[in-house]
């Protein structure tokens, strides 16, 4: 059982893969992957010896370097390690090496381009001791969880370092984008140093002229004072959607923190105020009106959501309610401070609470989208149970996991690293 090369012809590899077969299928099939990871591991070998040079002296940034000959070097594929002897190249003063098996073959640390993504992605969706069970039981794929995280470490400071050239273009769509609505929110996360802390997400979703979501972009940040670095990351992924989509309308979704607003107001031609933020604090006036009748209670709340959301004018004429039940009558204390919470709620965002007339123009009025995002980037992955985290490892998985979770991006990624490379020191 095993895998020889047959031969090698220019760019072709032909390779001879041999399989015990077994009365027990799970046997047959465990052979068969043991066979074309070693096929695999020839093969990529073949492959990286056919990106080197032949030993001649190459210049670069007008120095001459020469080989100091063939040296062999471990690189870790998705079939398992392999051994190259590859020419490693210097100045004749002496100085740093040069490889270029390394530089043409986009290596990461030791990695294959496509071993260093699965090691990445598979760590955006679990901890690195997952992976690292996940590649040995389903991969036949021992490796290190530390080679697990220095590598993923890598492809994230890519990610990174490219944040501001690296434009990502969204995935083709069959309609036109009529409205585009941005968001933000933020999470706790349990940082090692500091305890909990505040993570932001930010979410920029295109609508059509139904408003239907076609397409969500997503951002994640680790706890920052002043969220100046976040805000700006946002702030690029807007300015490059409006040159992409200039004729659509833009829209700012959040709840009734002050710091969201100020930071969407800016950046939108319209504010809405999430629409179930708005009717939550209708539980006070009902609880007013009917301290001591639940079915009231839910039927006036039945009654004055629908309303809210489909008649105009219902958010003031609700304002003005609660506002005299809060002037005139007398309630217990919890009461009435609850019924004081929503007057002021109310007067502060009732400019932003016309939902019939945004739902006729097709506009999304919930934040749900980036409530959704805060579980799905953060709390699904930051915050399971026992984790704490510094900095740098959850900017790493913050880094990798908004770019898997974007549709496309990922892929992107991908082909602009096989493009342009991945930063090798001379």
């Amino acid at each position: 059982m095993g895998a020889r090369i047959l031969s090698i012809e220019g760019s072709q590899v032909k390779l001879e893969v041999t399989i015990d077969l077994s009365r027990s299928m799970l046997a047959s099939e465990e052979n068969i992957q043991q066979s074309l990871n070693e096929g695999g591991c020839l093969a990529t070998s073949a492959a990286l010896k056919y990106l080197d040079t032949d030993g001649s002296a190459i210049e670069i940034a007008g120095e001459v370097m020469r080989t100091k000959g063939e040296q062999p070097k471990e690189y870790q594929t998705p079939y398992g390690e392999v051994i190259v002897h590859r020419h490693v190249y210097q100045r004749s003063g002496g100085g740093k090496t040069y490889c270029p098996v390394e530089r043409e073959g986009r290596i990461i640390i030791t990695s294959t381009p496509l071993f260093a993504k699965q090691v990445s992605s598979k760590l955006a969706y679990g901890s690195a001791r997952d992976v690292q069970r996940d590649l040995a039981e389903n991969h036949r794929r021992p490796v290190a969880v530390s080679y697990i995280q220095r590598t993923s470490e890598a492809v994230a400071s890519i990610i990174e370092l490219k944040e501001e050239s690296w434009n990502y273009v969204p995935p083709k769509l069959e309609v036109e984008i009529k409205s585009v609505a941005i968001g933000l929110d933020g999470t706790c996360m349990l940082l090692c140093d500091t305890g909990w802390r505040e993570a932001m997400v930010g979410t920029i979703s295109l609508y059509d002229a139904v408003g239907e979501r076609q397409h969500t972009i997503y951002i994640g940040a680790t706890p920052e004072y002043g969220k100046a670095s976040f805000l700006e990351r946002l702030e690029r992924e807007i300015q490059r959607t409006k040159q992409r989509y200039p004729k659509a309308t833009y829209i700012g979704i959040a709840d009734g923190a002050a710091s969201n607003w100020q930071f969407l107001k800016g950046h939108t031609q319209e504010q809405i105020l999430d629409f179930y933020h708005a009717s939550g604090y209708l539980g006070a006036v009902a609880v007013t009106l009917y301290p001591d009748n639940l079915a009231q209670q839910k039927q006036w709340l039945t009654q004055k959501c629908h309303q809210l959301k489909h008649e105009s004018e219902t958010a003031s004429e609700l304002y003005q309610q609660m506002l005299k039940l809060s002037e005139t009558q007398t309630h217990s204390k919890t009461i009435q401070e609850n019924l004081d919470a929503a007057v002021t709620y109310y007067r502060n965002h009732l400019h932003q609470m016309n939902y019939a007339l945004y739902r006729d123009k097709h506009y999304p009025i919930g934040s749900g989208v980036t409530e959704a995002a805060c579980k799905t980037v953060i709390k699904q992955r930051l915050c399971c149970s026992g984790m704490r985290w510094k900095e740098a490892g959850a900017s790493v998985v913050l880094s990798l996991r908004t770019l898997v979770l974007t549709p496309t991006r990922w892929t992107q990624f991908w082909h602009k690293l096989n493009q342009y490379g991945f930063p090798v020191a001379l």
